[in-house]
């Protein structure tokens, strides 16, 4: 919890500077291509955590990757989480940098998890849906999960709607452990 608030804070500030050099959009594709980066890559991440690799050699290694690829504004963001010690929180920082952008900018993120990937026609389906319900325009972040068997889950902000065939046998399943005693007539 408490890295969390850190990462909004940095990611606030982040955020204020690119507004004030009319870079946010930059800045955000910036943050975008670090959050992909480091999730992709297992090895930058036992990197960034590793305690006993020395910040110098964490920040030559980022700077070999991103350099010439991102802003001053989120090279900044890097050298200010070193100098800190908070290197680890990089990729948080980054999704949270992400999530007030898109407040800042009147979007939300919805996310929707099916079996199989959707066609297209059934994307626009979900986008418009999620829409009328939030009222805000969204942009949607689609996810395959087999072990969801069919249907979809659908996360907007703080709600979920879950419409996946594993969500309806977990809770046949919760149902069937809290009555214990089934009476059969």
């Amino acid at each position: 919890m408490r890295e969390s608030r850190a990462a909004i804070r940095y990611a606030k500030a982040v955020l204020n500077a690119s507004l004030e050099a009319n870079k946010a959009d930059r800045v955000h594709n910036d943050m975008q291509l670090i959050a992909s980066t480091i999730k992709e890559n297992n090895e930058l991440q036992l990197l960034l955590s590793n305690p006993v690799i020395k910040a110098e050699a964490k920040k030559d290694t980022l700077v070999k990757i991103f350099g010439e690829k991102i802003d001053n504004i989120s090279l900044s963001l890097i050298n200010l989480l070193i100098r800190n010690k908070r290197l680890p929180l990089l990729a948080e920082v980054t999704k949270q940098y992400a999530h007030i952008y898109n407040q800042y900018k009147g979007r939300q993120v919805a996310e929707v998890t099916t079996a199989i990937p959707l066609t297209s026609d059934l994307e626009k389906k979900v986008l418009s849906k999620a829409e009328a319900i939030t009222g805000k325009k969204i942009s949607l972040k689609s996810t395959v999960d087999p072990s969801i068997i069919g249907g979809f889950i659908l996360r907007v902000g703080d709600r979920q709607f879950d419409a996946s065939i594993q969500g309806k046998i977990n809770s046949l399943r919760r149902a069937f452990e809290t009555n214990t005693t089934v009476t059969i007539e």
